[in-house]
């Protein structure tokens, strides 16, 4: 693989980290609609404020916490996405990007951490909101592998586009060989 089609590729892996967190988020955001929904038409359901988006209280909540992981995780995605070129271009600076990238895996492993405890179905228990437990699809749990895909392409991005260039040799002019005595 030559250096500038590692470095095409894994800028292209540092733009899918902050896209798949906002699939995170729009994925999320889909799941609590329709729990809220479900929660609104369960025969549980004692009447309460829902938003102009159809949210009731609890939607509203676990929406939040989905949309707050989603911003710590998008951001520090987004940080990753503008030092991988920096690294690349070496000189000076080039350590401070490396701790700060280091430290950038603090928010990312939190918002992890938060996305598989599963947000609004550990709200809806806290708040014994049965209908809108039930109300959550079936492929909601797996969202939160969205953000670990997207910190691993990272990682690989990063890795590539930060890869130094090796330093070309000086040419040394060819020499045309000798002929060999005949024997």
């Amino acid at each position: 693989m030559t250096g500038g089609r590692g470095r095409r590729i894994g800028v292209a892996l540092l733009v899918s980290g902050p896209v798949l967190v906002a699939a995170y988020a729009l994925a999320g955001r889909t799941a609590v609609h329709q729990a809220a929904e479900a929660q609104a038409r369960g025969p549980r359901w004692e009447g309460g404020r829902i938003d102009a988006d159809g949210l009731t209280s609890l939607g509203v909540d676990a929406w939040r916490v989905v949309a707050l992981t989603a911003l710590v995780v998008g951001v520090a995605a987004l940080a990753y996405l503008v030092i991988g070129p920096l690294l690349g271009r070496g000189g000076r600076g080039r350590t401070f990007l490396l701790v700060l990238s280091g430290f950038l895996i603090v928010p990312y492993a939190l918002g992890c951490a938060v996305a598989f405890v599963n947000p609004p179905r550990l709200l809806g228990g806290l708040y014994q909101a049965a209908d809108f437990v039930a109300g959550l699809p079936a492929w909601q749990p797996a969202t939160a592998f969205l953000l670990p895909a997207a910190g691993l392409a990272q990682a690989v991005g990063l890795a590539l586009t930060a890869r130094r260039r090796p330093a070309e040799a000086p040419r040394t002019p060819l020499r045309e060989e000798e002929p060999r005595p005949a024997s």
